[in-house]
């Protein structure tokens, strides 16, 4: 019977972000210096197709059966050589879900001090990396901006077939993009929206 066939499916499934294509995950990186903490960040290299040269947190996309736990690690190997036993993992912060139809997965762990010396960005992949002490993020609050997301209706769109006119009232949404600047750096974006979620937390 497919009402039993639709009840045993729903049973035991976990949702997800509906109509999303894809999930990521990166892992927030803690590192001890100086007796201190500091997040770990990336620069992605010039060469990189999208988001070139903008500064991000070790990650990428997960792959079938992957948790986010296991897709942050990994990637943070290919990008900086740091291997899984090298980081002890805190918990996860609030997940995004992206207008763009994709959920993003930050992971917190500390990256012990042997894992750090031995520390080598993939040149494909990483410009470089440079460290913000938490105690800065706890003081210094972003710069928050907003802008308005403006729904565009395609040329053909069946007004008439769903009954609303053409200047139907679309309800409109709003991103705010929290920047934290650092020694000549822009800490923005999901990276800036995941560190701002991280020191909210801690706050």
């Amino acid at each position: 019977m497919e009402l039993e066939k639709l009840a045993g499916a729903l049973k035991n499934r976990v949702p997800g972000l509906m109509d999303s294509r894809r999930s990521y995950a990166v892992l927030v990186p803690l590192v001890e210096r100086e007796g201190a903490l500091s997040l770990l960040y990336e620069v992605r290299a010039r060469t990189l197709r999208r988001q070139p040269g903008e500064v991000c947190f070790p990650g990428g996309r997960m792959e079938s059966g992957e948790t986010p736990e296991v897709c942050a690690l990994r990637e943070t190997f290919e990008e900086l050589s740091i291997p899984p036993e090298g980081v002890r993992l805190l918990g996860r912060l609030d997940f995004i879900a992206h207008r763009a139809n994709f959920l993003m997965h930050p992971v917190v762990g500390v990256v012990v001090e042997d894992a750090l010396k031995a520390m080598r960005p993939s040149p494909a992949e990483v410009e470089e990396v440079f460290f913000v002490p938490l105690s800065y993020l706890l003081k210094m609050p972003p710069i928050e901006y907003t802008y308005e997301l403006v729904p565009t209706p395609a040329e053909h769109f069946p007004y008439e077939l769903i009954g609303i006119p053409k200047d139907y009232p679309w309800q409109k949404g709003r991103e705010n993009v929290p920047v934290y600047p650092w020694e000549g750096r822009a800490i923005w974006g999901l990276t800036g929206r995941i560190t701002r979620n991280l020191v909210t937390f801690l706050r």
